[in-house]
């Protein structure tokens, strides 16, 4: 039976319409976080029927950004050295994911509103259980101190990553996540001296494995 024509191309102009409609929320959410559909339709180069074809509210539009971010955060997790020293790994970790928690900064505060608490909790879930195993690695090597229970210091790192993301989204801070990776360190324990000579270390090939990717 022949095929129908123009299904492929249709359906390829629907993917990047909606790759298209994404990467403009991630930009536009980012300027006014109350940009309505409409306005964000046109900012898109859609036609409000398109976007609504794709996501029937806004609530939908979020939760394609929260998958987004979670598969995002997934891949970095995914690409850690488990073998690494404790001290590196966790700055590697800490330079990969800021790129990530930049693109998506806007995004954790919305979704506390429109998604809730919980489906915050889930997108994060990744992120929080690799930095809880590296900091149990690093208790039981002494790289790290033992004053907190290694899930519970991830929590609180990943809290003050998020509240520096939002800080740098204020206009307060400016950081291409060297600072906060070292902030990272030091409150696991590692001397700040020589919490900046990892990050200085390891940011080189970060930066040289993400322009690999692109």
């Amino acid at each position: 039976m022949p095929k129908p024509v123009g299904r492929v191309p249709q359906r390829r102009n629907s993917r990047s319409n909606r790759a298209r409609i994404l990467a403009t929320a991630r930009q536009e959410l980012g300027r006014n976080p109350d940009i309505t559909l409409d306005e964000l339709a046109r900012a898109s180069g859609v036609v409000r029927r398109t976007l609504f074809g794709h996501f029937p509210g806004r609530a939908a539009l979020l939760e394609a950004l929260a998958e987004e971010a979670s598969e995002t955060l997934r891949a970095v997790a995914n690409g850690m050295r488990p073998t690494e020293p404790a001290e590196r790994a966790l700055a590697r970790f800490a330079l990969s994911i800021w790129p990530v928690g930049d693109r998506y900064r806007m995004l954790l505060a919305l979704a506390r509103h429109d998604l809730g608490a919980e489906r915050v909790a889930e997108i994060l879930k990744p992120a929080h259980g690799e930095v809880t195993a590296i900091l149990e690695r690093g208790q039981r090597d002494g790289v790290f101190h033992a004053q907190l229970p290694p899930a519970v210091m991830s929590a609180g790192l990943e809290a003050m990553t998020i509240t520096l993301l939002e800080e740098v989204n204020a206009g307060a801070l400016e950081d291409d996540g060297t600072r906060t990776a070292v902030a990272i360190l030091i409150a696991a324990g590692v001397p700040e001296e020589q919490a900046r000579g990892v990050v200085d270390d390891v940011a080189p090939t970060v930066a040289a494995e993400a322009a690999g990717d692109d």
